[in-house]
């Protein structure tokens, strides 16, 4: 039996997924149009086309590295451990709703039930972590009670 924190981390695996396929995809086609544009006639036009398409390429080669690094950092999660502590990888029921500590991909649906994942870096994963059940925090005047942590 799947676990719904097993799920969560299905589905966040997922999605990186499908964004590094879709970045992988602009890449190929930004390579392809640099190559094309390398066969045009030579110019000012030409050397800007190109130059922009190389500033294009870096970018995304870098967004591409990021949801690499985002990936393996959910992939070194095991969704099957339990924690008494909110820590890497904790999947928490708060009076807010749900929160999943592991890399930053926002709002989600799993199972028709809203859950967010954010980084332990941000904000409010600083302050939840090492906190327990019935434990609580604010963040700009939004108080997060722990119901349960998985």
């Amino acid at each position: 039996m799947t676990s719904f924190k097993q799920k969560v981390h299905l589905h966040c695996i997922a999605l990186l997924n499908e964004k590094i396929q879709t970045l992988q995809r602009t890449l190929k086609e930004l390579t392809e149009s640099a190559a094309n544009e390398t066969k045009s006639t030579a110019g000012d036009k030409h050397e800007t086309a190109l130059a922009m398409l190389q500033i294009e390429q870096e970018n995304i080669s870098r967004q591409l590295k990021a949801v690499l690094d985002q990936k393996a950092i959910m992939e070194g999660i095991d969704p099957s451990l339990k924690s008494l502590q909110i820590a890497n990888g904790s999947l928490v029921k708060t009076n807010k709703g749900y929160l999943f500590l592991s890399v930053a991909l926002g709002k989600m649906q799993v199972e028709d039930i809203r859950v967010i994942a954010l980084s332990l870096q941000s904000p409010l994963g600083k302050k939840l972590m090492g906190l327990k059940r019935n434990d609580y925090t604010d963040i700009k005047g939004a108080v997060y009670i722990i119901e349960a942590i998985e």
